[in-house]
């Protein structure tokens, strides 16, 4: 009677915990959705402002002038002396491997960089300052406002800053490790680059843009850089905590989808064991009452 009495105790714990994972699953799904669009509007945006300052800043080269307008944070330093890497991670767990993924090509960074080249961290999210607090691995600046909503003006500040910070001379480049939102099925770990903005040119010849565009610049080309530029970065930068933020509601999702069914199992696996211990008690207990009547005869 005891062990069917711990199978039963323990089928109403895997039940409260199924309830749970269940619910945990719902609500990653509605804060997926929400966060796909959001994600998917910003890629659109993005992806429009890199190729206009794509062809803007290939229009001015092309115009053959002497000490071209350009813009500080276009320009590739000759030599790289400090790198500034900023890493996205979550608050909460129960997301799968989606901080172990971030971390790990974080970690491939770190190792396989250039010695001679100082590196400074900034960590983003609970866990992931967690992982480098028990790596003992210094970090220049901690985020742990960010949730599943990022909103613009709280990237806006972070940018402000890394921007003067690179105009200044203080940094040579500038790297995020996110997990990189592509579609629903796929999501992956990547190191990007943001600074210098460099490969625009790259990214308008994927998109199928050439910089054939004639502009006439009104007001000056300079302003125009002036204003363009910075928004292009703040806005990449946020597509990247956008696409942090969409990526780890799909992996709870999948993550509460998989400790669901997992938890199925379980309780049909323990509604067996207990059938079984309740069946054996029975025979015992008629055995016995057939024993009793055997010897009262």
């Amino acid at each position: 009677m005891a062990k069917a009495r711990a199978i039963v105790k323990r089928l109403k714990a895997v039940r409260n915990i199924k309830k749970i994972t269940r619910t945990m699953e719902l609500v990653a799904t509605a804060k997926f959705k929400k966060a796909m669009e959001r994600a998917l509007e910003a890629t659109a945006y993005t992806r429009k402002l890199a190729e206009i300052v794509a062809d803007v800043s290939a229009s001015l080269g092309e115009s053959g002038e002497e000490g071209a307008v350009s813009h500080p944070l276009l320009a590739v330093r000759p030599q790289v002396k400090k790198r500034l890497l900023l890493v996205i991670t979550s608050n909460r767990g129960l997301c799968g491997g989606y901080n172990a993924g971030v971390l790990r090509v974080a970690g491939q960074l770190l190792r396989s960089r250039d010695l001679a080249v100082t590196l400074d961290m900034e960590v983003s999210g609970k866990r992931g300052i967690n992982f480098y607090k028990f790596q003992r691995q210094p970090l220049v600046r901690t985020y742990t406002q960010f949730e599943d909503k990022p909103t613009f003006a709280q990237i806006e500040e972070i940018a402000n800053r890394i921007m003067d910070q690179y105009i200044a001379g203080e940094i040579d480049q500038f790297d995020v490790a996110f997990m990189q939102f592509q579609g629903i099925a796929r999501q992956k770990p990547v190191v990007e680059t943001l600074l210098p903005i460099g490969n625009l040119e790259s990214e308008s010849a994927v998109t199928g843009t050439e910089a054939t565009t004639d502009y006439e610049f009104l007001p000056s080309p300079e302003e125009i850089l002036g204003e363009i530029v910075p928004a292009s970065f703040k806005a990449r930068l946020f597509k990247c905590f956008l696409d942090a933020a969409v990526s780890e509601q799909v992996f709870r999702m999948v993550a509460m989808k998989g400790a669901t069914e997992s938890a199925n199992d379980m309780i049909k696996s323990l509604k067996q064991r207990y059938n079984r211990a309740r069946q054996s008690q029975i025979t015992s207990e008629l055995s016995e009452i057939i024993g009793g009547a055997a010897a009262l005869e």
